[in-house]
C-alpha cells in the first residue's frame, strides 16, 4: 500500500470486550516492521502486523501498559500466496488462553514465541471511539508493503475462521467464503473488500466506510480468489549485486555493476500467457524473457548459483541491444530498447514458441519448437538498472499501464494482448494452462 492507508474514527462499540478481526493479505518484498491494522495513540493503542523479521505481532496497550500480546513463532516468507489472519477476543472468558485467539489460514496458532492473554478488560484501541487505520501504524509509520483484501471487523462477537473462509474441495487451498455467514457485524463492524474502485467502502450494511489517507492508492486486481503473478524475491540469482523488489514485487532493481536475475512467482507447463515489462532505467545490460525451470541432465537447474542463466539451454531472452540469446549464443533479432520502452512477452508453452513486442510492435517469433518444460518469466539486470513488470494487474510500479484486457476479459495492459494469449493468474492458469 506504499504510504497510503485507510482511516475512520469509530463510534461507541457494541461490546469492547468481544470482537473479531479478519484480514487477507499478500506479502510485499523485504521483511520490515509493518502493520495491517491499528487504532489509538502512543499510550492507548491496538496494533496487528509483522515485526522486522516477518513474525505476526499483536499488541494491546492501555495507559502505556501492555494488556495483551502475541508474537508467532511461524515466520511468514511466502510472497506468492495469500494469507488469512483472524484475531478474536472475548476478555470475559474464564480460561485465559481462550480470551485471545489467533488463526492463520484457518488453523489456530497454539505454538508461539510470546503470548500474554488479556484480563477481563476493555481495550482503549480497537473498537473504541478513536481513529482506526488500515495499512499503517496509528502514527502513520511502518506502512504495510503488500496487498490486502476482505478486511472485516465484527463488533461484539468472538468468531472462528469458518465465518470468513473454507478449504476449496478442488485445490485444498484456504479461500474466502462466497457468502458471508455473519448476520450482524455490530455497531462498529465493517467489511472492506478493498476493490479497485472504492477500497474503503463498507459492504457489511453498517455504513462504516473508511476514507483514503496518505495519497492516491495503487489499486490492483489481485485478491485471494484470483492470485496474480508477480516476481519472486525468494527466487533470485545470488550474484554479488543486491536485487531490490518493490511495488508488490513487480518492480525489480539492481544498483551496482553486478548481474542478477529473477523469475516470476507463477510457473506453467502449457497454455499461452502474456506479460509486459517496462524498462525504467538502463545502466548496463537488460534481458527479458522466459526460462525453463526443469533443466536437463547435461545442464541441471542452478539458477540460484549462476548470474548468467541466459547462457543455458533453458533460458530465452530479448536483450536491450536487440539481440536474442539462448544457450550461450546470441543473434540479431529485433529493435534495441532503452528506458521508457515496454517489452511484451507472448509465450506459447503448448507449442514452444516465444514472440517479443516493443511498445506494441511485434519483433517476430524469436524462438520456436522448444521442448516441454516448466516455464517462468524472468529478467536479468546488469549495472544500475530497473524494470517493472505488469502481469495484467494494471500498473508499472505506481503508474497505470493501460486498459487492454486479454481474451478472457482479464488484465489491464499497455498494449493489445495477442489473440489467444492470457494474463498469468490462477483463474487463467486453471482454465488455459
Amino acid at each position: 500500500m506504499a504510504s497510503t492507508y485507510l482511516t475512520k474514527t469509530l463510534g461507541t462499540a457494541t461490546n469492547r470486550k468481544k470482537f473479531t478481526i479478519s484480514i487477507w493479505f499478500k506479502l510485499g518484498s523485504s521483511p520490515v516492521e509493518q502493520y495491517f491494522f491499528s487504532a489509538g495513540s502512543s499510550n492507548n493503542n491496538s496494533r496487528i502486523g509483522l515485526n522486522g523479521s516477518g513474525y505476526i505481532s499483536i499488541n494491546q496497550a492501555n495507559s502505556g501498559t501492555k494488556v495483551a500480546e502475541f508474537k508467532s513463532d511461524a515466520l511468514l516468507r511466502d510472497p506468492a500466496s495469500w494469507y488469512h489472519l483472524v484475531v478474536a477476543y472475548d476478555t470475559t472468558l474464564g480460561t485465559a488462553a481462550d480470551r485471545q485467539k489467533v488463526y492463520l489460514n484457518g488453523i489456530q496458532q497454539t505454538s508461539f514465541d510470546t503470548t500474554n492473554p488479556p484480563t477481563d478488560t476493555e481495550f482503549t484501541g480497537f473498537n473504541n471511539n478513536v481513529e482506526h487505520k488500515i495499512g499503517t501504524l496509528y502514527d502513520n509509520t511502518s506502512y504495510f508493503n503488500g496487498l490486502m483484501a476482505n478486511v472485516e471487523f465484527v463488533d461484539g462477537l468472538q468468531l472462528t475462521p469458518a465465518y470468513f473462509g473454507s478449504t476449496d474441495s478442488n485445490t485444498g487451498i484456504w479461500t474466502p467464503t462466497a457468502t458471508s455467514a455473519i448476520s450482524d457485524y455490530g455497531t462498529n463492524g465493517f467489511k472492506l473488500l478493498m476493490d479497485t474502485t472504492t477500497p474503503g467502502a463498507d459492504t457489511s450494511g453498517k455504513g462504516n466506510t473508511f476514507t483514503v489517507g496518505g495519497g492516491t492508492p495503487t489499486l490492483t486486481q489481485g485478491n485471494p480468489q484470483n492470485n496474480w503473478c508477480t516476481m519472486n524475491p525468494l527466487d533470485v540469482t545470488k550474484g554479488a549485486g543486491t536485487t531490490v523488489y518493490t511495488n508488490g514485487n513487480t518492480t525489480v532493481s539492481i544498483s551496482n555493476s553486478e548481474r542478477n536475475a529473477s523469475r516470476s512467482s507463477v510457473a506453467f507447463t502449457t497454455g499461452k500467457f502474456y506479460a509486459e515489462c517496462k524498462v525504467i532505467s538502463v545502466g548496463g545490460d537488460v534481458r527479458i524473457g522466459v526460462m525453463g525451470i526443469d533443466g536437463t541432465t547435461a545442464q541441471p537447474v542452478n539458477f540460484g548459483d549462476n548470474t548468467n542463466p541466459y547462457y543455458f539451454e533453458y533460458g530465452y531472452s530479448y536483450r536491450n541491444s536487440g539481440q536474442k540469446e539462448n544457450n550461450n549464443s546470441s543473434s540479431s533479432y529485433g529493435a534495441s530498447y532503452t528506458a521508457g520502452n515496454i517489452i511484451g512477452v507472448a509465450f506459447d508453452a503448448t507449442n514452444g514458441s516465444i514472440t517479443f513486442y516493443k511498445d506494441g510492435a511485434t519483433q517476430g517469433v524469436a524462438f520456436s519448437s522448444l521442448s516441454s518444460n516448466t516455464w517462468a518469466f524472468y529478467c536479468t539486470l546488469l549495472g544500475v538498472n530497473q524494470v517493472s513488470w505488469n502481469f495484467g494487474e494494471g500498473f508499472f510500479g505506481t503508474t497505470a499501464a493501460g486498459t487492454n484486457a486479454d481474451g478472457n476479459g482479464q488484465g489491464l495492459f499497455a498494449y493489445a494482448v495477442p489473440s489467444g494469449y492470457y494474463a498469468l493468474n490462477t483463474k487463467n492458469l486453471e482454465a488455459y494452462g
